[in-house]
């Protein structure tokens, strides 16, 4: 009996692994062995046309000192991009799920309006905001001049382009709006009950309730953003290619001029270790600080 228990799970393991096999020469092939390459190249000097030269820690050095101009200008554009867009786009979303969640008369078609934004391709997004940043024929300035109000030049103006960028990502994260509204419709109604019971109001409920509930989502979604603020790259590589100036300059962007445009691939490897090690510090840092603040409905 023994040994055919030890048959079964043995078969049952090699199926599993079998039908998982895909997946896991996929992570081998195209996500792990680019990343051990990279951080192999990171040491290099590699120029594509020539063989790869090791020079130790000079790309990581040379990013502080020789290349600092723009090194610190990019981290300084993602940084501002990252402290605008994450708390804007939490708040926003968090407070768009609660309104969605209230019963109220077309509400389905109200979140699948709000929804759409995020299933268009970042490309087309981009190509539609341009027509709208527009400072001349934009629509958004339209609208401005009609309620006699200022207009701006939008990506066009060093210091609204990245804000700019900002209104573009939280129009096009509709799916953050989507986890927070699953969170909301988890909460037991027995305890906004429990509020009314004691007289308490709306506001009450919000602060009492709906918030701590849904600190784990607050959570989950501030550290996605926070990933993928470090990441933008479509938008200001096709809206603004960094301008005015380097006032867009991200430092995806960056990277990418200097493998694709440059040929240093040795250098942007050393870019992308260090845009890996800048995300897992400030990851990190956020889950520790998290345990103080963030309730799971286990506890």
């Amino acid at each position: 009996m023994k040994n055919i228990i030890v048959k079964k799970s043995y078969k049952d393991l090699r199926s599993g692994l079998l039908f998982a096999l895909p997946a896991i020469l996929g992570f081998f092939i195209f996500s792990l062995g680019p990343m051990i390459m990279s951080l192999v190249l990171s040491f290099t000097d590699y120029r594509i046309v020539n063989e790869p030269v090791f020079i130790g820690f000079e790309n990581y050095i040379n990013l502080f000192t020789t290349e600092g101009t723009l090194f610190y200008k990019a981290i300084f554009v993602t940084f501002y991009y990252v402290i605008l867009s994450v708390p804007l786009g939490v708040m926003f979303h968090f407070f768009s799920a609660i309104l969605m969640n209230r019963k109220i008369k077309g509400k389905a078609l109200f979140r699948a309006i709000y929804y759409i934004p995020s299933v268009i391709p970042v490309a087309a997004s981009c190509m539609i905001w341009l027509w709208i940043f527009n400072p001349e024929r934009g629509l958004l300035n339209y609208l401005l001049e009609m309620l006699h109000l200022p207009t701006s030049q939008w990506i066009g103006s060093e210091q609204a382009v990245v804000p700019s960028i900002v209104m573009i990502a939280i129009w096009m994260a509709g799916n953050t709006m989507v986890v927070y509204l699953a969170g909301l419709q988890d909460i037991p109604k027995s305890l906004y009950e429990s509020i009314e019971v004691d007289g308490g109001n709306a506001l009450n409920k919000l602060i009492h309730i709906t918030i701590p509930m849904s600190t784990h989502l607050i959570f989950f979604n501030t550290i996605m953003g926070i990933i993928g603020g470090f990441q933008v790259f479509v938008q200001p590589m096709i809206m603004t290619d960094g301008g005015p100036g380097t006032s867009s300059l991200f430092y995806s962007l960056y990277v990418f001029r200097e493998g694709f445009e440059h040929s240093r691939m040795g250098s942007a490897s050393a870019m992308s270790w260090m845009l890996f090690l800048i995300i897992l510090v400030l990851a990190g840092l956020f889950v520790k600080l998290s345990r103080k603040w963030v309730y799971y409905a286990s506890e």
